[in-house]
């Protein structure tokens, strides 16, 4: 015969938590920054180039792959946010970059060690805050080629020395939505980092005309320019000057600075309007 408790105290007591099927938790983070390329000749003007954070793997599973940043959730001490940024601490030496939380990525065989449950984090940074050094085995990787088409999207990261090439399926969850569920084609990443890669780029598209998150990504003082290419490198696309304009023509203020530098005629600099401003 079953047992009725009188109270919460009483059933506690009695809880054995060990006859439950127990799993592990983990963040991972898809760390973005957009960042100029290197050009020889002075006279041109850099090439806005959008970057993620990658990890290789010293240990198996996967190892010697190329992975997210992570960590496993200590159950007892942090909430998954805190993990998330614990593990951005641990390789950026950074603490307060932008982050929100993504998606969380359950498959039964998404890590072969035991069930693994990862809830993925989308964070932004303006590379150039990076004073200290990240950690040994991280390294920036430059999206160089992103395509979709017919569903399938294809994505190619360097870090001028190795190249990654993602492929991955886009499938309709449902025909009456835009929403889709993500499948690669080849692993490629560690785990299943390569749909979370894809996500988060999505996200950020997505997120781009509605929102002010590519702040995020700049520096305190920028020229139109350079925030332009931000857009158009993280978008895909170019923008042509007008409809620019008026996606951020409530979203900055012109100051009284000016860039200055050999080879360019110095133009007006802008900063970020914040809401309270």
């Amino acid at each position: 015969m079953e047992k009725v408790y009188k109270s919460e105290e009483e059933f506690l007591k009695d809880y054995d938590a060990k006859a439950f099927d127990q799993l592990s938790m983990t963040a991972d983070i898809l760390l973005i920054s957009v960042s100029s390329e290197d050009v020889s000749n002075y006279r041109k003007n850099s090439k806005k180039m959008m970057s993620v954070l990658l990890v290789k793997r010293d240990d198996f599973p996967f190892k010697d792959k190329w992975c997210l940043p992570g960590g496993f959730l200590d159950p007892n001490k942090e909430t998954l946010e805190e993990c998330a940024k614990r593990v951005l601490k641990r390789e950026t030496n950074l603490s307060n970059i932008y982050l929100e939380q993504l998606y969380t990525y359950d498959a039964i065989d998404r890590d072969p060690r035991t069930r693994v449950v990862s809830t993925s984090f989308i964070a932004l940074v303006d590379k150039n805050r990076l004073t200290e050094m990240i950690n040994p085995n991280a390294c920036f990787f430059d999206v160089i080629f992103f395509e979709e088409k017919n569903d399938i999207v294809d994505i190619s990261l360097t870090n001028g020395v190795e190249t990654i090439n993602l492929s991955i399926k886009k499938v309709l969850r449902e025909k009456t939505t835009d929403r889709y569920n993500f499948k690669s084609l080849k692993r490629t990443l560690a785990f299943d980092h390569d749909l979370v890669v894809l996500a988060g780029i999505e996200r950020l598209k997505n997120k781009l005309n509605y929102t002010d998150i590519v702040f995020n990504m700049m520096p305190e003082y920028f020229t139109l320019g350079e925030l332009q290419q931000v857009y158009e490198v993280i978008l895909n696309k170019k923008l042509l000057d007008p409809a620019f304009r008026r996606i951020i023509k409530d979203k900055v203020v012109k100051t009284d600075k000016m860039t200055s530098g050999e080879g360019h005629r110095p133009s007006v600099l802008f900063k970020y309007r914040k809401k309270n401003d």
